[in-house]
């Protein structure tokens, strides 16, 4: 929650101030800023190799932790793998930064009940990613008969308390690509949760009104939400307003703007079973700007940003910090950070492209000037 302080201010357009919780919303002439408890990223593409050494300051900079998805080549499917990538996350860090990537493993046809045990006695490993084969990013390795194949491996998780976490959506050719969302829902996720009603699941970023419903259906504490920066902000339209806009392109792919806003609403309620997920998701610019460009948007240096801009046009900047930081780490059963960032309302321009010895990457957002600028407290 936001508390004011009572300091002068020329201009405000901010909502009425909150008077519970520890952050201070203040306004120094003209110049407001934000105190929050540092956030998480509960849905983090690191990549690997020089891609990750290249991307992986933006997330350390802004959030304490990161949920890291295991989709790489090849995917990381057992605890060995996770632990390896693990360090390696660890070495590319900047000096003197204290991110902890927290671990996940790919879910396949094969993954064993032991494999959960082993992961849970790792300490590294906090959720297993269900890709439907074929549903996006090097899913090819993923998931294609869930109960047929998969059942006892989700008893497993349910015995060592490890979440789900779920790309929800089908992929049968004849489904339109605006309803795979819906269909996932109404096939797989909802006879999941009946059958298996104390199995925690993350519904990775959400993308329609259908799955605020389903989430806000569910008993409290056992399913939740991760919502990303693009899918707050962006609707369809904005994959082709100007021409095809690649950069925009991600999978859940963007939809109809009543399913943007119905995320908006949801987000800014203050429901706790909504929580920060970037799905920050970097490529290089040939491989987004090609004739077959590849899903993903890269936003950890602008998400911050991006999220207090939706919060502060829905009214809701003392919804922020729960969203941001408690959320997310109350789910997963993990304390919240203790450290605090600022976030200062003071214009910024985002770069055009980030340039690296390998290639270039366009961040969401690319030449766009934000309002909301993060640092340390």
């Amino acid at each position: 929650m936001i508390k004011s302080a009572v300091l002068p201010c020329k201009a405000s357009t901010f909502p009425p101030a909150k008077s519970e919780g520890p952050n201070l919303l203040k306004c120094k002439g003209i110049r407001m800023e934000l105190t929050i408890t540092r956030p998480d990223d509960w849905h983090l593409h690191l990549r690997d190799g020089d891609l990750l050494k290249a991307v992986i300051p933006h997330s350390s900079n802004h959030f304490g932790r990161g949920i890291v998805m295991p989709n790489l080549k090849p995917p990381v499917t057992t605890t060995a793998a996770a632990v390896a990538y693990r360090e390696s996350i660890l070495k590319a860090l900047p000096a003197g930064s204290d991110f902890t990537p927290l671990m996940t493993l790919y879910l396949t046809d094969t993954t064993s009940p032991n494999e959960i045990k082993l992961a849970r006695k790792s300490g590294a490993i906090f959720g297993v990613k269900l890709y439907p084969a074929g549903a996006t990013t090097n899913s090819q390795d993923g998931v294609t008969d869930l109960f047929g194949k998969c059942l006892p491996v989700l008893e497993e998780m349910i015995e060592q308390n490890m979440p789900l976490l779920v790309h929800g959506e089908v992929t049968d050719p004849s489904v339109d690509v605006f309803d795979r969302e819906k269909v996932f829902i109404d096939t797989v996720l909802q006879p999941l949760i009946e059958r298996l009603p104390l199995l925690k699941v993350v519904m990775e970023h959400i993308t329609t009104a259908d799955a605020v419903r389903f989430v806000e259906s569910c008993k409290e504490g056992f399913v939740a939400a991760t919502v990303t920066p693009q899918h707050l902000l962006l609707n369809r339209n904005s994959l082709f307003q100007g021409g095809l806009q690649p950069h925009n392109y991600c999978l859940p792919v963007l939809k109809r703007e009543i399913h943007r806003q119905a995320i908006v609403s949801a987000v800014t309620s203050g429901s706790r079973r909504f929580f920060l997920g970037t799905d920050s998701a970097p490529h290089e610019k040939r491989n987004k700007e090609c004739s077959c460009g590849c899903a993903g948007i890269f936003n950890a240096p602008v998400a911050l940003s991006l999220y207090a801009k939706v919060f502060e046009e829905a009214g809701a900047l003392d919804k922020l910090e729960a969203f941001t930081s408690f959320n997310g780490p109350d789910f997963y059963g993990l304390p919240r950070n203790t450290s605090k960032i600022k976030l200062r309302k003071t214009p910024w321009k985002v770069p055009d492209s980030y340039s690296f010895s390998f290639g270039e990457i366009v961040p969401m957002s690319a030449g766009q000037t934000l309002e909301w600028k993060p640092s340390f407290a």
